[in-house]
């Protein structure tokens, strides 16, 4: 392999241009082959680029230098060459160099820019078709990039020169030659593009902070590219019929982007947003009529192409932006009936397969544009292509639409038949899911699919979102018309949604009878609707009559919701799943109507009654299935709960149910906690029967609440079936929300609050990363893209020393979890002529491939003695000079000298940073908690201002001064469960949640508990807060990162503020504490002092109720008094707790817990008396 990079090499260094070309070719033919060039690509760089080369030569040179990664010294060498080709006579190898620049490292990129501008703008003005060509493509892809448009924000010359770059691209759409026309069409759509979809380019490789003047700077160079196409449409609608029409596609979108930008308002706001300084003469000012008249014009244009063309790519991007044109005001629902028509005619071109997704995204989103028949008509067969989708999170998508589209038509349907209209036909849930393969889907017990899963939770998904209050629109467009037909079909009446929830109720009816191998996902789903409508309906109390009110469709709805209510009680024998039966028992037994049942009927098996009761029994005595398929402990509890409803309810069951749980209860099945419930449930029907006037003692009211989740046992959460089911929630409820209630991109922010809104985040701090005494100071901040997975850090670099230092490099090691797109060990940065004083910057970026502790190590290494005392270091203008002088003389480098390294401390990420909040409601984070697999406890202390008392529960405005360790977390990126702090006297309980970048589950609980006084008067100064952490996960990996350095998470989580505390020190402490109350306990005794008046008996309950509290610590729960409180509420998972009851107290007949209540109530009473006096001296 040497020998042949060797030959290669020669024939580089050779001035014959076939060797040269041959050498080239077999470079990149290693390089393809996946060989290391990179000696190569050196040769290459020094022989061709740097000198003069056939265009040729150059060309593939600079395919070698792409495919490969170049040190910073060669690139500085290509740039060299790259200025003096732009002078070279021949254009061809002008293009050559030009097309490189769009390769060009974004730190090198601005200063060759401004360095070569005048020669860019006269490439413009070229005769050769190439060269414009070659310019107009590259500067396409540059200007649109993050990079330059930061780079034009610090430097006002170079921001007009692009400006005026833009200006001739524009007018390159017009160009003579049909390919440089073409690429300009491709440029501006760019541009349009990288605005619209706010994901800057992510071709610069750095994902630089994107502010407000970069903002002004792209919507100043969009809003004027946009009024140039617009007074030009109708020449460049000409010359786009002109061009081949291969090339006709790339030439629609920047037409239609800029002619509803104009005739929807946009490019005002656009406008208002650059902030230009364009006179009011200059604005481009159309009345309505010819705004429409334009998109009539545009939309003429475009047909033609719907019907005759054989392109399916074509018919595709014609169909799209025709769509995009059918919502401008004014916009006719035939133009997106004709898009969507022709688009769905792809769906079978054997060619256009591959793209059957992004057809049915097109076309599930548009839906709304279509008048109500051809919804209706298309329904069915959109259902069908959902179903055959592969890629999930467009099946997901393209479903929430669907769900979303048939509550829209069948309350628009509705409304209008109130208000008068003809009656649509099939425009009713049951009829629109009428499909015989949907239905087969729904109906058949076991099927391969999950797609009947996905619908049944979409549906339901769809109408709760429906019932909660529709979103502002503040802006027109897309979503304002959905939202205007929904709450046009729901009339803003608040119970409205019901009416198509019911439908969903009944199509949706087989899923409880379905064996998806032990996912409940879609059936939890269902059953929570049906709780929440019987509640709303108040099934309990049966069909409400005229007489007491009732409308004639209430009356309805309530008697079909009894019939399915008696449906599903026929179905509970036919469920596969004994974890469905219970719950559905409970969901029935709930909110059936007992009195309503025919008493005559008491002997018929039939009777509803009697078959809830058979199938409490099968629940109750099940032994059958295994611990994967049911959770029997959940099970008795519904089933003796329901148990207690019914029979406190009616007599007849109470009866039947007494003997069912007496039978139960002298089983060998139940445990002891069970027979004890059981007792105590037999007493209560007992007493609701003899004295029917106080059934509520055990019967409650509904509250509409489903108690159950699809979250399983700790033990189970790796298992198939429930992985699915947490997949497909978090797959159902992205797709939901991003439809329903999507979050405003950061443009649509800025367009609705205004230019003033405070989007930007906060500048992150800088650390300096040298010492006070080094020559270089280095100061360091980064920014985190978790879209992209990718960290920036930004260097400032400040020469300390009086010399100017020619040369600095800066190198950027990694460790952890980090990496660099290329794949190289380590980044450099390259910095000339530093003169002292004058701060440099520079960034570097790395990707993130897992959760784990990362650091940046930055090295500075800068030459003294660069260029020193050889001859080639002066750099003169040689243009006139022989060309092989010129080349003598680049030949001499400049001697490097030997470098001085300055090693910097290294730049640690905190582990916080790979977190992103995770929004999800209490409810849902309570059960979801018990089953996470990973967890990590540990304790942590700081000191807080303030004493007793008046620093925690009492205070009842402002911040706890006990909160002021835990503060800097409302920072930090964790999202807070509960709005509240949970608190008692001395304590508090906090909850967050958060997903690693890379979607693992974090939930994290705080339990604070002050340390009272040694004193024990608790209106003494109590100043240490101990916090017990809880982190529980849903992947080991993210526990033992977190767990590998407590005190480095600390320190992330509360910016320095929490101290780690080790178990041994809180048992140690927790000693002493319990020796000290027993010397004193022990002095008290030996006194034995005279009776005392009950008032002071409350210091002796103090001391007895922290000695049997101790002496439970001395058993090994090292937990602080409130925090058991706590925990008892919340935390029953916690093993270390379980089985330590508290003994009876051998200092006195009260319980410890009794001893602890009065003792906390002597304290609270002793500082509400100090308050009042404290407040009374004021008054006084």
């Amino acid at each position: 392999m040497d020998i042949l990079y060797a030959q290669i090499q020669a024939d580089l260094r050779s001035n014959d241009a076939l060797r040269q070309t041959n050498a080239l070719l077999q470079a990149l033919q290693h390089c393809a082959a996946g060989r290391d060039v990179s000696v190569l690509a050196k040769s290459a760089v020094e022989e061709i680029v740097a000198s003069p080369a056939s265009a040729v030569c150059k060309k593939l040179a600079f395919g070698l230098i792409r495919a490969t990664r170049l040190t910073a010294d060669l690139w500085e060498i290509v740039c060299t060459g790259i200025r003096t080709d732009f002078d070279f006579p021949d254009p061809d190898v002008t293009a050559a160099a030009v097309s490189i620049l769009a390769s060009i490292p974004s730190y090198r990129l601005g200063k060759l820019i401004s360095d070569c501008n005048k020669e860019i703008s006269n490439c413009f003005d070229s005769p050769s078709d190439n060269l414009r060509l070659s310019i107009t493509e590259t500067l396409g892809c540059i200007l649109a990039r993050d990079d330059l448009v930061t780079l034009c924000e610090n430097n006002v010359n170079l921001l007009d020169r692009v400006s005026l770059w833009w200006t001739r691209i524009g007018q390159n759409m017009l160009d003579r030659a049909d390919s440089v026309s073409k690429v300009a069409f491709e440029s501006v759509g760019r541009l349009f593009k990288e605005f619209d979809s706010k994901r800057m380019s992510r071709l610069a490789g750095d994902k630089l902070v994107d502010s407000e003047n970069s903002l002004a700077i792209r919507s100043n160079w969009v809003s004027s590219m946009v009024d140039f196409v617009w007074k030009k449409r109708n020449a460049l609608m000409a010359r786009s019929l002109v061009l081949p029409v291969e090339n006709f596609r790339v030439t629609v979108f920047p037409l239609v982007y800029a002619v509803k930008a104009v005739a929807s308002g946009a490019v005002e706001v656009i406008r208002k947003l650059s902030k230009s300084s364009r006179g009011a003469n200059d604005v481009v000012d159309s009345g309505n009529a010819e705004r429409f008249v334009g998109v009539s014009d545009v939309v003429t244009h475009l047909v033609p192409f719907l019907e005759s063309s054989l392109d399916p790519a074509l018919i595709f991007e014609v169909g799209i932006n025709m769509l995009s044109l059918a919502d401008v005001p004014g916009g006719k629902p035939e133009w997106a009936a004709a898009s969507i028509i022709a688009i769905l005619t792809l769906w079978d071109r054997q060619e256009y397969s591959s793209a059957r997704e992004s057809i049915v995204r097109a076309v599930v989103t548009n839906l709304h544009l279509l008048d109500l028949h051809m919804q209706v008509s298309l329904f069915k067969r959109l259902l069908l292509m959902v179903r055959n989708l592969r890629a999930e999170s467009d099946r997901m998508h393209a479903l929430a639409c669907i769900c979303r589209t048939a509550l829209c038509v069948d309350l628009f349907a509705k409304e209008s038949v109130r208000r008068g209209q003809k009656p649509l036909a099939g425009t009713d849930i049951a009829s629109l899911f009428e499909d015989v393969r949907i239905k087969e889907d729904l109906h058949s017990e076991t099927t391969k699919s999950l797609f009947r899963e996905e619908l049944v939770a979409s549906l339901v998904e769809s109408c709760f979102q429906l019932s909660l209050p529709l979103p502002e629109q503040k802006n027109s467009g897309t979503e304002s018309r959905v939202i205007g037909a929904l709450a046009y079909g729901t009339g803003y009446g608040a119970l409205n949604w019901t009416e198509p929830a019911l439908e969903v109720v009944e199509v949706c009816r087989p899923c409880v009878k379905w064996d998806c191998d032990g996912r409940i996902y879609a059936i939890d789903c269902y059953l929570k609707l049906l709780v929440r409508l019987c509640h709303i309906y108040d099934t309990r109390g049966g069909v409400k009559k005229l007489k007491d009110g009732a409308s004639q469709d209430q009356i309805l709805n309530e008697t079909r919701l009894q019939n399915l209510q008696r449906e599903l009680v026929k179905d509970l024998r036919e469920v596969k799943n004994p974890r469905i039966c219970a719950r559905l028992i409970w969901a029935i037994g709930e909110h059936i109507d007992l009195e309503g049942l025919d008493p005559l009927l008491a002997d018929d098996p039939e009777d509803p009654l009697n078959i809830i009761v058979s199938n409490i029994h099968k629940v109750l005595f099940n032994i059958d299935s295994s611990a994967t398929t049911a959770n029997r402990l959940q099970d008795v509890q519904a089933v003796l709960l329901c148990s207690q409803q019914l029979g406190s309810r009616h007599a007849r069951a109470g009866q039947l149910l007494m003997k069912e749980v007496e039978e139960f209860r002298s089983n060998s099945l139940a445990d002891s906690v069970n027979k004890h419930q059981c007792r105590l449930i037999l007493q209560r029907i007992k007493y609701a029967t003899n004295h029917p006037e106080s059934r509520w003692a055990g019967v409650s009211e509904t509250r509409g609440d489903y108690p159950f989740s699809h979250h399983k046992l700790t033990v189970q959460f790796y298992e198939a079936s429930a992985a699915q089911d947490r997949k497909l929630e978090g797959l159902v409820h992205k797709a939901i929300l991003e439809l329903w209630r999507p979050d405003p991109s950061e443009l649509t922010l800025l367009l609705t609050k205004g230019i003033d809104s405070t989007f930007l985040k906060v500048p992150p701090s800088a650390l300096t990363l040298t010492g006070s005494s080094d020559p270089c100071y280095v100061e360091a901040y980064h920014l985190t893209d978790a879209s992209d997975g990718r960290i920036t850090l930004h260097l400032k670099v400040l020469n300390l020393t009086e010399l100017e230092l020619n040369r600095v490099d800066i190198r950027v090691g990694l460790s952890g979890a980090l990496y660099y797109m290329d794949g190289s060990s380590q980044a450099v940065r390259q910095l000339r002529n530093l003169v002292s004083q004058d701060p440099v910057l520079c960034s570097v970026t790395s990707g993130v491939s897992h959760f784990e502790r990362c650091a940046l190590w930055v090295q500075v290494l800068y030459y003294p003695f660069y260029g020193s005392g050889v001859a080639g270091d002066y750099e003169g203008d040689y243009a006139e000079d022989d060309p092989q002088i010129m080349r003598q003389k680049r030949s001499l480098r400049p001697e490097l000298g030997e470098p001085v390294i300055l090693r910097c401390q290294p730049y640690k990420i905190p582990l916080t940073e790979l977190l992103l909040p995770h929004k999800i409601s209490p409810v849902e984070y309570f059960r979801l908690w018990p089953s996470l697999p990973a967890i990590v406890e540990y304790t942590g202390a700081y000191t807080y201002e303030g004493s007793g008392f008046t620093a925690t529960a009492a205070q009842q405005y402002g911040a706890s001064p006990f909160l002021s360790g835990l503060k800097s977390l409302s920072s930090k990126p964790f999202h807070r469960v509960c709005s509240h702090i949970l608190r008692t006297v001395a304590g508090f309980q906090l909850c967050f949640a958060a997903k690693t970048w890379h979607g693992g589950f974090v939930g994290m609980m705080i339990f604070g508990a002050s340390e009272v006084s040694r004193n024990v008067d608790l209106g003494d100064e109590t100043t240490t807060m101990m916090c017990k952490f809880v982190v529980r996960a849903s992947d080991a990996s993210i526990t033992k990162e977190i767990g590998s350095d407590l005190q480095g998470w600390l320190d992330d989580l509360t910016d320095g503020g929490v101290e780690y505390m080790p178990e041994d020190e809180v048992k140690e402490a927790s000693v002493e504490r319990l020796r000290i109350s027993m010397e004193r306990i022990a002095l008290l005794k030996a006194a034995q002092p005279p009776p005392k008046p009950p008032k002071s008996d409350d210091e002796e309950e103090e001391e007895e109720e922290e000695e049997g509290e101790e002496e439970e610590e001395g058993e090994g729960d090292e937990k602080k008094k409130k925090k058991k409180k706590k925990k008892k509420k919340k935390e029953k998972e916690n093993e270390e707790e379980e089985g330590k009851e508290k003994g009876p107290s051998t200092l006195s007949k009260l319980t410890p817990e009794e001893v602890e209540h009065r003792a906390l109530q002597a304290a609270v009473l002793q500082e509400w008396h100090m308050l009042c006096k404290a407040r009374s001296t004021k008054v006084n």
